[in-house]
């Protein structure tokens, strides 16, 4: 992993959106995106203010306790960390950036309607209101962009696998959006997106690989470091402030966009009174942690194959991520852990918060709390006064079968 202490002064590459190939889709062309960097993000944040909620950031003591707490000898038992000497005593506050309070219940809201307003900016509203925009998605991101498209007049065309949840397909409708049924396969995906384009001349939107979409993604952490902020001034905190940001990462939108909101820091800025560093969280489930992989391979990894619990994770990093997240190192590291581990953290975050979250949700919180190389990071960068972190809820999307069924287990 990089040196921390080095890990600001790297120099960047372009942060102009740049990427060998264009699928064979319409798209907006990332030419003419912003560039991606912080001042794009607050651009954003302008743009999709009036569409999205400011959610909330909260506290726990309880939760802070625990992280604040050495494992034991008898809790590292049956771990990749058992044989360790010393369990990690790191000092942890967490703040909990609350997405599962957002439209649609999760952060996507946020990419997607960045991405219409851009199209609206470049196409014209009226010339969308013909077309219309697509996706292929089973989650979030179909509602997100339906109900985007509902609130300008735009016809949404949505491709989602037949296998895909019930309650997400009515969802979907319930925003007004025309749902064509494909295979599960991206292949099969992709090929049905290609019939409904070509039907309907409709502008793609994909969940997370495009700069519009990104940048939209990164006012989540915009909205944290203001809100952080507020809090220590107003209890009269002087001496503390946001040392970091850890955000699941499935295609890495949420994640990259989190790491160009926390670059380019002004030292004048209030809500930033210094460097805000970004980790990535993923299971490490059959694979589901291609991006921790490939961030210390120095190769992006295109395919995964897991059936995590954490199914909003299940997808490879994009590419506009991975130039975000690996080649301009904005991003300081990347941890994983296992499905029990999630499960935990999961079941912490019903009984001692009181929030309803989805799997997905509670990785980076599960890595605070489980993952040893994190905790001993944290220690040894934080010393005595130890860190103030921020955590993203990605989402609260979750069926309550399928809760009962993943707490039945046990």
């Amino acid at each position: 992993m990089f040196s921390l202490i080095t890990f600001h002064q790297h120099q960047l590459q372009s942060d102009k959106p740049q990427r060998t190939s264009q699928p064979p889709y319409k798209m907006a062309d990332p030419s003419t995106t912003p560039p991606l960097t912080r001042a794009s993000v607050l651009a954003a944040h302008s743009l999709i203010k009036p569409y999205i909620h400011e959610t909330p950031v909260l506290t726990n003591s309880t939760l802070d306790q625990l992280a604040s707490t050495p494992r034991t000898p008898e809790e590292l038992q049956g771990t990749e960390w058992e044989a360790t000497e010393r369990p990690a005593n790191p000092k942890i506050r967490f703040w909990f950036k609350c997405e599962n309070f957002q439209r649609i219940g999760a952060f996507k809201a946020r990419g997607a309607f960045h991405a219409v307003e851009r199209l609206k900016k470049t196409e014209g509203l009226e010339a969308l209101r013909k077309s219309g925009v697509v996706t292929h998605s089973s989650g979030n991101h179909a509602q997100a962009l339906s109900l985007a498209a509902r609130e300008n007049g735009i016809p949404a065309h949505i491709v989602m696998p037949t296998i895909s949840p019930p309650p997400k397909i009515a969802a979907t409708k319930g925003y007004g959006a025309n749902i064509t049924f494909s295979g599960s396969t991206s292949a099969e995906r992709e090929a049905v997106t290609r019939e409904v384009i070509e039907k309907t001349g409709a502008r793609l939107v994909p969940p997370y690989d495009h700069p519009d979409i990104i940048l939209g993604q990164g006012t989540a952490a915009l909205e944290l470091q203001c809100q952080v902020a507020a809090s220590l001034s107003t209890s009269g905190t002087t001496n503390r402030r946001l040392n970091a940001i850890i955000t699941p990462c499935g295609g890495g939108g949420l994640l990259s966009g989190t790491a160009l909101a926390c670059s380019d820091l002004s030292p004048s800025d209030p809500s930033t009174p210094g460097p805000i560093l970004v980790f990535g969280a993923e299971p490490s489930f059959s694979g589901a942690d291609d991006g921790r992989r490939g961030y210390y391979s120095g190769t992006r990894i295109e395919s995964v194959k897991s059936l995590t619990i954490a199914d909003g994770l299940r997808t490879p990093l994009g590419a506009y991520p991975w130039s975000i997240i690996y080649e301009r190192k904005l991003v300081a590291g990347m941890y994983s852990v296992g499905e029990e581990e999630i499960k935990k953290a999961l079941r912490l975050v019903y009984e001692r918060m009181k929030v309803v979250v989805e799997p997905s949700a509670v990785v980076g919180l599960a890595v605070a709390l489980f993952n040893e190389e994190f905790r001993s990071m944290v220690e040894r960068e934080g010393g005595e006064e130890g860190w103030d972190l921020g955590v993203v809820f990605s989402g609260g999307n979750v069926e309550l079968a399928a809760l009962g069924r993943l707490f039945g287990e046990e």
